[in-house]
């Protein structure tokens, strides 16, 4: 009887290399600053952070650096980083952009037909944003944010849907400034009626409750509408 042929080693699984220091500081801040860990006009320490990752203050440094380039930070030297505070003119033009494109999303939807409209209203009914009990807060700002996503996304317009998504981080970061621990019940439900409003093919409901559910975020924000908002 032949001998079996030997079979050749198995090498270990090549670990992934580790992120860069900076990266992972940036990530980790800027994380907090999109889900509402870190407040608005929150002092933010170096050495705090470099505490909680484990790593020397310098990557937290050039990620504080990067954050400030970005609009979400204000470095004060010896002091720290101070969170940057969404303006009410901020908060008002984007809530107005996120009108704008979904209520194209919806009208274009309607232009597909009753079954489309069907469709993507099932895909919205299903969605965790229409039902967030066993969501944690941070949980409930993404969820809410790949809801409304999804609706732009179904219109099926790319430019349309890529300025949409360059949005992502200050939608996110609004968001979670407009106290959604406290409204929890009325999001989902606003989350609710929208889909309905498209599974029925109403875009004109639709739209009149996608405004409801943008004005309640302005309301939340203590931010004055304008005619767009409140036309």
């Amino acid at each position: 009887m032949s001998s079996a042929t030997p079979r050749e080693p198995v090498s270990p699984a090549t670990a992934a290399p580790e992120a860069p220091a900076a990266d992972r500081a940036y990530r980790h801040v800027k994380s907090g600053l999109l889900d509402g860990t870190y407040a608005d006009g929150h002092l933010l320490s170096e050495g705090e952070i470099a505490g909680t990752l484990n790593m020397s203050r310098t990557p937290v440094r050039e990620a504080f650096l990067r954050l400030q380039t970005e609009g979400f930070l204000k470095l004060y030297p010896k002091r720290g980083a101070l969170v940057v505070p969404v303006t009410p003119t901020e908060a008002r033009a984007l809530l107005e952009a996120r009108l704008a494109l979904e209520s194209f999303a919806i009208d274009k939807l309607a232009a597909l037909g009753p079954e489309t409209m069907a469709e993507i209203g099932g895909e919205l009914a299903r969605h965790p944003a229409c039902d967030a009990t066993d969501l944690t807060d941070a949980e409930l700002h993404e969820a809410d944010r790949a809801f409304h996503a999804h609706l732009v996304a179904a219109a099926g317009n790319p430019v349309v849907e890529d300025l949409y998504n360059a949005l992502r981080d200050r939608q996110m970061r609004i968001t979670a400034t407009a106290r959604t621990h406290t409204r929890r019940a009325r999001i989902t439900k606003q989350h609710a009626g929208l889909a309905e409003a498209v599974r029925d093919g109403d875009p004109a409901l639709a739209k009149d409750r996608l405004r409801g559910h943008l004005l309640e975020t302005v309301q939340a924000l203590d931010v004055s509408g304008g005619p767009l908002l409140e036309g």
